[in-house]
């Protein structure tokens, strides 16, 4: 079911809203990015999600094909979101990082599906062998 979730970095700074159906299905993945930063993400289309405040606090980085935009609040360095474009997944997305939900209940996270993507050996379409730890 869509629901409107409101967002934050741990500051505050950074306030966002984003339209999800977390029953859609969420993600983890194993490669270096994700494992570091202990990604558990939902996808949205980019008329799904708005930025409330704090687009002048966001910093960028970008790694290896610099398809993704990783975003953080340059004040407390909370990866809230990220944006990008990959073909395979419809083009335009933004990822929302799911602990950086305001409103999102404990019973709805362990209700949304996880789907594991093994980013680690670049075989992002199938799920690791082991996936755990993630």
């Amino acid at each position: 079911m869509l629901k409107t979730y409101t967002g934050s970095c741990h500051c505050g700074t950074v306030r966002f809203e984003a339209d999800i159906d977390l029953s859609a299905g969420t993600g983890k993945c194993n490669c270096s990015m994700c494992t570091k930063g202990r990604n558990w993400s939902a996808i949205i289309k980019p008329d799904a999600f708005r930025l409330l405040a704090g687009e002048a606090a966001l910093s960028e980085y970008q790694f290896a094909s610099k398809s993704a935009h990783y975003l953080f609040c340059r004040h407390c360095g909370i990866r809230s979101f990220g944006r990008g474009y990959i073909e395979q997944i419809g083009g335009d997305y933004v990822s929302i990082q799911l602990a950086t939900l305001d409103n999102v209940t404990p019973e709805e996270l362990l209700a949304a599906p996880v789907k594991y993507a093994n980013g680690r050996d670049n075989s992002w379409w199938t799920e690791p062998a082991e996936t755990r730890h993630l």
